[in-house]
């Protein structure tokens, strides 16, 4: 089975893992068995290539003897530490059982445990693990660690586009570095809701909804066909009207303010980052960008040059730098939040994005 290959061959990397090297490594690997790096069969034969070639370097290094799979892993999966997800919510329940475990972990002497989760699937997987560790306390989640792989579809939250890279963070020396969120909050209550990669409202998450919808019965790559169908139909569904937004910095200072009729507004935990299965949404340093709406044709000119990153200077485009977004709309619109959407409503309005501290741990290659 490739699962069973998939974990065997990953906990061997992880044995063998300069990262943490000085102390028992404890490992919990949580996988979609319907990403599309396992179900697409191209993917797998490329991962497990890539994989198998990162095994051999890993085995160059010393073993940590003292590292293994945790024990919720063992409880809820094979002897490698993998967790296969059974639905939406799973894998924060898995974290959520880690969580406890490190919190009850007693040892009388030596190195405390590091604990370390691998994601392997899409960007709702790593969502519920990094959205239970974000609400973790503070003391458990400095002993955690998170290592994003590339299996799923798009692959906008993973640390690395390919796998071999990735599995680089593990085998080569590695940095522990603190990454944040953006939130979204309410005016009626409902959320808080947490994104890692890029938090959005507007035409894009129309995309990502349709996009879920259809996985099941149009595996891998959908989000372009929807999105040439949403540059056609988004506006018949969903009326572009006007929203006010209030750019704040760290201190709650106002930076700029908008009254545009906009059809989407994304802001990211940091510039740099893409959705959508790499479309360059924040191709620079700033973090927040916003765009205003346009004849048809506009709409299809710019489709192309969102996917490239070079959007950033056309007339319809802005870009800034914000701390916290404040977002006024008359009317009912979709977020989503590293592809996961909810509808907000007019009641939901104002709502706010912002940036939280950092709180996560995840690994960074040292240069």
């Amino acid at each position: 089975m490739a699962f069973e290959e998939f974990a065997s061959l990953v906990s061997g990397i992880c044995s063998h893992a300069s990262f943490a090297a000085d102390r028992p490594l404890i490992w919990t690997i949580i996988a979609n068995p319907h990403a599309g790096g396992f179900a697409i069969k191209s993917r797998w034969k490329k991962h497990h290539a890539q994989l198998s070639e990162s095994a051999l370097r890993a085995i160059k290094n010393p073993l940590n003897d003292k590292s293994c799979p945790s024990r919720t892993a063992l409880e809820n999966g094979g002897s490698s530490g993998l967790v296969l997800t059974r639905g939406k919510g799973h894998a924060r329940n898995v974290t959520d059982a880690l969580i406890k475990e490190a919190m009850s972990d007693r040892q009388s002497g030596g190195a405390k445990p590091f604990y370390l989760v691998i994601t392997a699937g899409g960007n709702g997987t790593s969502l519920e693990v990094l959205t239970a560790l974000f609400h973790a306390p503070k003391k458990a989640r400095d002993n955690f660690a998170v290592l994003r792989l590339p299996m799923g579809t798009g692959n906008d939250g993973a640390d690395e586009w390919e796998l071999d890279r990735a599995m680089n963070l593990l085998i080569k020396p590695a940095k522990l570095s603190r990454q944040g969120a953006v939130r979204l909050t309410t005016a009626s209550g409902k959320g808080p809701f947490m994104a890692f990669n890029v938090l959005s409202l507007g035409l894009d998450a129309f995309v990502t909804n349709m996009t879920n919808r259809m996985k099941k019965k149009m595996p891998g790559d959908s989000y372009k066909l929807w999105l040439n169908i949403a540059i056609l139909f988004y506006g018949c569904l969903y009326k572009v009207d006007f929203m006010n937004v209030r750019a704040l910095d760290a201190n709650g200072k106002e930076l700029r303010s908008l009254r545009e009729k906009l059809l989407l507004v994304a802001m990211g935990e940091s510039g740099r980052r893409s959705y959508g299965s790499r479309k360059a949404i924040l191709p620079d340093e700033r973090n927040v960008c916003a765009v205003k709406q346009m004849s048809l044709f506009r709409k299809i000119t710019l489709k192309g040059l969102l996917a490239t990153g070079t959007h950033i200077s056309e007339p319809e485009v802005i870009l800034m730098n914000a701390a916290a977004l404040e977002i006024t709309s008359a009317r009912p619109v979709l977020a989503q939040m590293d592809g996961e959407t909810v509808l907000l409503e007019k009641s939901d309005f104002p709502v706010r994005f912002e940036i939280t501290e950092p709180a996560i741990q995840i690994l960074k290659a040292v240069i």
